[in-house]
């Protein structure tokens, strides 16, 4: 098949790259975003979000005339739908945003093009949702156009890499669609492509996040058990890895992003009868923010009036996604608890956080009056902070460090009291 141009649904971390990437390949692109922010932004050279890399990549794609950006559709060769999935307060998954970009498409459409949905979705969402829609011009998938599920896989951060060198999962409604989007993909990715049927494809995204939610909560409950028996949890970790059948991943302040976070639930949703495994996982990454608040209680004692400095508001580091990021439901629950709360976010200004919670511009600025210092994300810039650092910005001396960044003796020397999520003890 020939795709001379490409329209893709949504720029935001996934779509906007791999707009940029096709462009970048010689491949002309309407890149399409709702929100006229994201549409005016890049329109005027700039960048709405923040990926190692992707600043270089975009400003190359639209220098080449080969990528134009719009707030609507135009008739393709092949269209992507890389739109948000999140969740209702429910957890049950809000698909607005998917079936507002098929029914965009609609008009566009013509025998022989190439749909692919990239969003992440429930089991059957392809062929329940999307395939119906699409249809509403009277061509039909599978007879007069192509239509599949394409999961994207990467990691923020390594997204630019992860896009081309990952092996990419293509489900077609029939095995013809499954062929055109592996000619399609094949033109950027370098990867493995494995061909199955679109709901295959959509479990196997599902399933990877589900396996790792649930490994991250054993993990957090093992750090609630060393804190209550006295023990280094991360110590015991290591140690316990050294079976040659056992992989222990770490434990944390709570599980973020949009993926981890938000895809075990599709599968609670689908089939509530059958996951009880997965919604107790969920359950217990969902309360790990209120084991952090409740550790810093037993810390102060008392957390009305005590000033709280939070590092980090991202849901992991060195990116500035802070979507479903447990950091901002920590500083969240602190405040309603009556701490005074200042945070420190090195990569953004986060809009919707409560209005007594104070963000700062600069470290020093987060540091100088704080009781506490809460490590919540591991920036590297927080990592590579010294005794002497924080000792020259402010009095505070009482650190709870949430990711296991800060345990060299060196804080205990200089005479901070650190304490360390899933450790019984001062470290």
């Amino acid at each position: 098949m020939q795709f001379e141009k490409i329209c893709v649904m949504g720029l935001g971390y996934i779509g906007l790259p791999t707009a940029s990437t096709f462009a970048n390949q010689g491949k002309r692109v309407i890149g399409v975003d709702v929100d006229s922010h994201v549409v005016e932004t890049l329109k005027n050279g700039g960048l709405h979000l923040h990926e190692p890399g992707l600043r270089t990549l975009v400003q190359a794609a639209l220098a080449s005339g080969n990528l134009t950006i719009s707030s609507t559709p135009e008739a393709a060769d092949a269209f992507i739908i890389a739109v948000p999935t999140p969740f209702y307060e429910n957890k049950k998954a809000d698909m607005r945003a998917v079936k507002s970009a098929a029914k965009a498409i609609v008009p566009y459409l013509q025998p022989g093009n190439l749909v692919i949905l990239e969003s992440t979705s429930p089991p059957r969402t392809t062929l329940d949702i999307v395939a119906p829609i699409l249809s509403g011009n009277g061509l039909k998938p599978g007879k007069d156009f192509y239509l599949a599920y394409s999961p994207e896989r990467v990691l923020p951060g390594h997204i630019l890499r992860e896009m081309i060198e990952n092996a990419r999962v293509i489900g077609g409604i029939d095995p013809a669609s499954a062929e055109a989007g592996k000619a399609l993909y094949s033109l950027i990715s370098r990867g493995e492509i494995i061909l199955t049927d679109s709901t295959t494809a959509e479990m196997v995204k599902l399933m990877e996040n589900t396996y790792r939610d649930i490994n991250i909560a054993i993990a957090n409950e093992f750090s609630r058990l060393g804190q209550r028996f006295g023990i280094d949890i991360w110590d015991a970790i290591t140690i316990a890895n050294r079976h040659p059948r056992v992989k222990i991943l770490q434990p944390g302040p709570g599980v973020g992003g949009h993926c981890i976070s938000v895809d075990p639930w599709f599968l609670v949703e689908a089939a509530p009868d059958l996951t009880q495994l997965i919604h107790t996982a969920r359950k217990v990454n969902d309360s790990q923010p209120q084991f952090v608040v409740e550790t810093m209680r037993q810390i102060v004692k008392d957390l009305k009036g005590c000033r709280v400095t939070g590092l980090g508001l991202a849901y992991k580091p060195d990116v500035d996604d802070i979507r479903e990021s447990p950091a901002v439901e920590i500083v969240s629950q602190l405040a309603e608890a009556g701490a005074q709360v200042t945070v420190f976010e090195p990569f953004k200004k986060v809009d919707g956080l409560a209005e007594n919670i104070r963000q700062a511009g600069s470290l020093e600025s987060a540091l100088v009056d704080a009781d506490i210092i809460v490590l919540l994300v591991a920036h590297s810039q927080f990592l590579a902070l010294t005794t002497a650092d924080i000792a020259s910005q402010t009095r505070c001396r009482v650190l709870l460090d949430t990711v296991n960044g800060w345990r060299n003796q060196d804080w205990k020397t200089a005479g901070f009291n650190v304490y360390r999520l899933g450790v019984g003890k001062l470290a």
